[in-house]
């Protein structure tokens, strides 16, 4: 064989493994990763960190807005809202920022949508006008902020188009994430008044399907980011909202079962394993449901698996590791149950106050309170704290893994952490 043959055949080779190396590598798309479930495939995350330790870069994001980050390629995407005046309820110039991964170099930060001083409103102290995280396909990105509007861009940062079809009024401003389904984007809107799931057309940003849920209730409003599981080899899209989670048809929206509970502002997204979804019903008490998705119509009575009410989570989503479910309250009690059959395996109080939803990667759960604490435990049927990591600053967003990397949003700045 000549020379030639032999390097050719050697950077076929190399390239063949650079590209399957590629592929290979884990997409943070969109709100809690990969599946949408808080794991990560990464085998050397760090798990110390300080804020001057092991911080490849920090930048300023301007403006406030506590959605997660999202990783594209070399770029990190993330939205802000940032104040037009000093006003005490000021117009706010709703954005989204792009970063360069590798450096944190801002790379473009453009506005999207406005609230004006006639149509801006009031917030929960714990939320703000950029709470939805984006999400892409990895050819664009789209980005929803409530009932102000939802937008297609560029990777660039160009719009494709944009829209504020999604009318209802809110209650302590936006919160839930869209999620991508086949040619639709699918987004809960759970108002101060009406309460309904919508999917617009991903191309065009018209409404593709819309169904109102009747909610009879005095407090309406929930934070729902539906979940996309497959039961019995068909697509449902679960949406958790005010009194009720319901399975979906992606291609037209029609209801295939709901389940009525009590509760309202439900916040936490949805988990499917062994089975079962599982959600919390967040306030005033939150209930813990483990439910059987394989029914139809009404299943309040007969789809329940079981259920507990102890130290519940409002806020954090919950996250399955093997046979175990774990959740964090919004009061630093984390727990670990049996995820078949509910019982309670651990109990433990972390500290803290929590906001962000854990994740899950090579065998450790990492806890964010809201005073930028981070807790690493080893997954299992005992408590095993592996480290504590403090960033002294306001942290409510949830994390992002870019390569062997975190990203982590603060109230003012975006951390890339690594080893």
């Amino acid at each position: 064989m000549s020379v030639f043959k032999i390097s050719s055949l050697c950077v076929l080779s190399v390239v063949t493994y650079l590209s399957s190396q590629q592929l290979m590598a884990e997409e943070w798309f969109e709100f809690r990763g990969p599946t949408g479930q808080g794991h990560s495939t990464e085998k050397t995350l760090p798990i110390e960190w300080s804020p001057t330790e092991h911080v490849l870069w920090k930048t300023d994001i301007p403006g406030v807005g506590w959605s997660s980050p999202i990783v594209v390629g070399d770029k990190v995407y993330v939205t802000t809202a940032v104040p037009k005046d000093t006003e005490k309820l000021p117009a706010q110039s709703l954005r989204v920022v792009c970063l360069n991964l590798e450096t944190g170099e801002t790379l473009w930060n453009k506005e999207v949508f406005q609230e004006t001083k006639e149509t801006v409103q009031r917030i929960h102290k714990k939320n703000s006008h950029a709470s939805p995280t984006p999400i892409s396909d990895g050819k664009v990105i789209y980005v929803h902020f409530g009932t102000f509007g939802t937008a297609c861009l560029t990777l660039d940062g160009d719009v494709i188009w944009k829209t504020n079809e999604l009318k209802y009024e809110m209650q302590h401003g936006n919160g839930g994430s869209p999620i991508i389904v086949d040619d639709k984007l699918v987004i809960i809107c759970d108002g101060r008044g009406s309460n309904f799931i919508a999917a617009l057309n991903r191309n065009t940003g018209k409404v593709a399907w819309k169904i109102d849920r009747n909610v009879d209730t005095r407090k309406k409003f929930s934070f729902g980011t539906p979940l996309l599981i497959t039961v019995n080899g068909k697509q449902q899209i679960v949406a958790p909202g005010t009194d009720v989670i319901s399975g979906h048809s992606p291609e037209d929206g029609k209801e295939i079962w709901h389940l009525n509970y009590s509760g309202y502002s439900v916040i936490p997204r949805p988990v499917f394993s062994h089975g079962l979804i599982f959600v919390t019903t967040s306030y005033d008490r939150p209930s813990l449901l483990a439910i059987r998705p394989d029914g139809k119509g009404d299943v309040t009575e007969t789809h329940l698996a079981w259920s507990n009410k102890s130290q519940i989570p409002h806020t954090p989503s919950l996250i399955v590791v093997g046979d175990e479910l774990y959740a964090v309250s919004d009061k630093g009690i984390a727990q670990c149950f049996d995820a078949k059959t509910g019982e309670l395996i651990w109990k433990e109080r972390v500290g803290g106050n929590f906001s962000a939803s854990p994740f899950y990667a090579n065998g450790k759960i990492y806890f964010q309170s809201e005073e930028g604490e981070a807790t690493v435990i080893a997954a299992g049927k005992k408590y095993k704290e592996i480290g504590r990591n403090h960033l002294k600053a306001p942290t409510l967003a949830s994390y992002a893994v870019a390569d062997d990397t975190l990203l982590i949003r603060t109230k003012t700045q975006l951390y890339r952490i690594g080893k």
